[in-house]
């Protein structure tokens, strides 16, 4: 046999194997493609996503209808739903609105239900974001808590019902009370973001207009 068909009984057989782990690899990322948009239409994904944002516009307006457990396990973060619906407690000092100097308003994370203004946040040196009223007092719902041997008044949204804080008649004047929140529990929306997020009637609160 001579040297040239030696080699082409070694190379075409390499030749075949070089062309199916090609193919095999392009229809690896293919699938992997499908999965992914698969997965975006999931109510884990975009979709979910969407359905949430939907929820908290509704509730800006005055409708709001609850995502399931398992939509809101794939919406919000470990600690989101630790604290909002197994009413957990985040760590003190180590929260994203302890030092939130912005102006703007705090809202639920799973509903967007109108809270807390930044004009009525102050420093309890406590650990947790304070505040000395509500923007919407008929938005927070009290609840005895005989949690952890002692009686406190436990703060819950009204739509979402999810676990806020807590309510304390340690506060500064004029009102003597403090409403310590979970940052995990709110979401903030800047005064120069109200309009576009559907806030805009409170934009006046930051205009010296309050009443």
């Amino acid at each position: 046999m001579s040297g040239k068909k030696l080699k082409l009984l070694f190379i075409l057989p390499l030749l075949l194997l070089i062309s199916s782990c090609k193919e095999n690899s392009v229809g690896q990322q293919k699938l992997r493609a499908k999965k992914s948009g698969e997965e975006l239409n999931t109510p884990g994904g975009e979709q979910s996503q969407d359905k949430l944002e939907t929820s908290r516009s509704e509730a800006a307006s005055g409708r709001f209808e609850k995502p399931s457990p398992e939509q809101l396990r794939k919406t919000l973060t470990p600690l989101q739903y630790y604290v909002t619906q197994e009413d957990g407690t985040e760590r003190a000092y180590a929260n994203e609105y302890l030092d939130n100097k912005r102006e703007g308003i705090y809202v639920d994370i799973v509903s967007g239900e109108p809270l807390f203004a930044s004009v009525d946040k102050y420093d309890s040196r406590t650990g947790w974001p304070s505040f000395t009223k509500p923007l919407e007092p008929e938005n927070i719902v009290e609840k005895e808590d005989r949690n952890l041997f002692m009686v406190r008044t436990e703060l819950r949204s009204k739509h979402a019902d999810s676990h806020l804080g807590h309510l304390f008649p340690d506060g500064p004047p004029p009102t003597g009370l403090r409403y310590c929140m979970n940052s995990a529990a709110l979401r903030f929306i800047s005064k120069e973001d109200l309009e576009k997020e559907g806030y805009g009637k409170y934009r006046k609160f930051f205009d010296g207009k309050r009443k």
